[in-house]
C-alpha cells in the first residue's frame, strides 16, 4: 500500500516518469542476488552492460539505455585511437549513430527514453566535432 502512495508522490514531484510501468521493489538480498555488479535495464529490469557490441538499446525489451560515461570519443566514433583519422568513415559513422539515437526517433516513448535519445544525440555531436577537426582531435588524444 505504502509503495502506490511512493511512486504516487515520485510521479507527482517528476522524480518518476509516467511512461514507465511500476516495478517491484527489490529487499536487501534479492537485489544481492541479482547480481549488483552487473548493470541492469531501467525498463525491463534485465541484465545490459557496457560490455557488449550494441551499447545503446536493451538486448530484451530494446529500450534506450543511459550512455556510459566510461566510453571515450574514438570507440564510440569506432575510430583508432590515433592523429590519423578517416573522416569519410567518422562521417559515416556519425550518420548512423544519429539514426540510431537522435530525438526526433522517440517522441512517442516514454520520458526516460526522450532524455537518454538527447544525452546520447549530444555526445555523438561532441564525438563528432572533436574528432573531425585536427587540433581539437589532438587536444582530446593529449587529455
Amino acid at each position: 500500500m505504502w509503495r502506490g502512495r511512493v511512486g504516487a508522490l515520485l510521479r507527482v514531484w517528476g522524480f518518476w516518469p509516467t511512461g514507465i510501468p511500476r516495478r517491484r521493489l527489490l529487499s536487501c538480498d534479492a537485489a544481492s542476488q541479482a547480481g549488483s555488479n552487473s548493470p541492469r535495464c531501467w525498463n525491463c529490469g534485465g541484465p545490459w552492460g557496457p560490455g557488449r557490441e550494441d551499447r545503446f538499446f536493451c538486448p530484451q525489451c530494446r529500450a534506450l539505455q543511459a550512455p556510459d560515461p566510461t566510453r571515450d570519443y574514438f570507440s564510440l566514433m569506432d575510430c583508432n585511437r590515433s592523429f590519423r583519422v578517416d573522416t569519410a568513415k567518422l562521417q559515416h559513422r556519425y550518420q548512423q549513430l544519429q539514426r540510431l539515437v537522435h530525438p526526433d526517433f522517440f517522441s512517442q516513448r516514454s520520458q526516460t527514453e526522450k532524455d537518454f535519445s538527447e544525452k546520447h544525440s549530444t555526445l555523438v555531436n561532441d564525438a563528432y566535432k572533436t574528432l573531425l577537426a585536427p587540433l581539437s582531435r589532438g587536444l582530446y588524444l593529449v587529455s
